[in-house]
């Protein structure tokens, strides 16, 4: 991409509105745009860094067995009637709306009941289990505090898994692979040595869940991590039945803001009870499906990383996530310049590196300055002075490296940039 064709630009004042730095840093570098409280678009350099990441989450959910699949997002009122949740507790979650022709649907806010409705098309006998679906799905959610930028929307993608189990020990076996499956997830964005699968309330599913939770200032959480054995639990559950539960001392135990980047919760017999998700067992039984439920909001996921890597003078993006594998700078506006950058530009295209090429006619401290804020971990510089060498000047920002001139053989470029 060249940045002259780019259709957003950096802005140079930090937006007044928002709170979360996220957010600031995020719009300010041209990745997002508010349109009204909790709601953003993403722009073409933040799309490219959102759907790296569902890149990385769909990965590991087609190495546990996970089948993607796409649901729809206006609600019946019928599958949710039969499970409790078109009224009552939910009321305030939800976003209705009114059908021309008579009725009322929903904007799903989460999908258990519909996606167990679609199972009762496809579970007859034992031989139909198990199977783990998942999707990336806009959710819908009327959040009252909807003020951390994308920490905390109204409308979000969300990567929702459900697993549908002949009983709980298959069950649980496919539990820690999903759990197992996050971790990776985490550690391949970035922020795995932050995060801790965390003990917490299961809410009105189960006694208890796993939360993962990032330790993080500006998160709305508060863990107590035990470092050496690598686990936490939330404040809801901080209690002495549950540490003596977890073997676990209270002075052992640091206490930590953090942010929920991802929860895994067991449904059991909940969902498939009240819709008839049954299965005939081997003596000609009708079973209900044990199911479970798994959720990651990638969106979340790059403000949290933004919040640990950045600043309100730039950030520094783990490579995994960056819209581009490097940011190439031309300084100077002579044909050589323009030409050496050119060529690079190409070849570097040419072997499938994603490039981002500053060719605008603009200062070095305003093309620096700017690519600062956007983010990309590592840099080639082209300029009068390494034209006349024969070089490339290389940046790795991620570990301040500065100023190391390489040939321009491509070969050799990317090695560097593999490394």
């Amino acid at each position: 991409m060249r940045q002259s064709f780019l259709a957003t630009r950096v802005r140079k004042e930090v937006p007044v509105d928002e709170v979360s730095l996220n957010a600031r840093l995020l719009i300010r570098a041209g990745y997002i745009h508010k349109t009204m409280a909790g709601v953003y678009s993403f722009l073409p350099l933040g799309l490219r860094s959102l759907n790296k990441i569902i890149g990385i989450i769909r990965e590991e959910m087609e190495g546990i067995g996970g089948q993607e699949v796409l649901l729809n997002g206006l609600q019946n009122p019928e599958v949710w009637e039969q499970s409790g949740r078109w009224r009552g507790d939910a009321d305030e979650v939800w976003f209705r709306t009114q059908l021309r022709v008579g009725g009322e649907v929903g904007l799903g806010w989460t999908h258990e009941e519909p996606i167990t409705d679609l199972a009762r098309q496809i579970v007859h006998s034992y031989r139909d289990v198990p199977f783990y679906l998942y999707q990336f799905q806009t959710k819908f959610r009327n959040e009252e505090r909807a003020k951390s930028g994308i920490l905390r929307t109204r409308e979000f993608i969300m990567k929702d898994l459900y697993s549908f189990c002949a009983d709980e020990e298959e069950h649980k076996v496919f539990y820690e692979q999903c759990a197992e499956a996050y971790m990776r997830v985490f550690e391949r964005v970035g922020i795995g040595q932050q995060t801790y699968r965390t003990f917490a309330s299961g809410g009105a599913f189960s006694e208890f869940s796993d939360e993962f939770q990032t330790v993080l200032p500006a998160g709305e959480d508060v863990i107590y991590v035990h470092k050496e054995k690598g686990v936490a639990l939330n404040k809801e559950v901080y209690t002495d039945a549950v540490l003596a539960r977890l073997e676990l001392q209270r002075e052992e135990l640091e206490e930590y803001p953090a942010c929920e980047v991802g929860n895994i919760f067991t449904l059991g017999m909940r969902f498939s009870d009240a819709l008839g998700l049954l299965y005939t067992d081997g003596r000609g039984t009708q079973v209900p499906v044990y199911m479970g439920s798994y959720g990651i909001g990638p969106a979340r996921l790059l403000g949290v990383i933004v919040e640990m890597v950045g600043s309100d003078a730039g950030m520094v993006l783990p490579a995994a996530v960056a819209p581009f594998a490097v940011h190439l700078i031309a300084l100077g506006e002579s044909d050589v310049v323009q030409g050496a950058a050119d060529d690079l530009y190409s070849a570097l295209t040419d072997r499938g590196v994603e490039v981002l090429y500053d060719d605008r006619a603009m200062s070095a401290g305003e093309k620096f300055a700017e690519s600062d804020i956007v983010g990309i971990p590592r840099r080639l510089v082209v300029s009068e002075k390494t034209c006349a060498a024969g070089k490339v000047e290389y940046v790795d920002r991620a570990t301040g490296e500065e100023g190391r001139l390489l040939d321009t053989a491509v070969a050799g470029i990317l090695q560097e940039l593999s490394a």
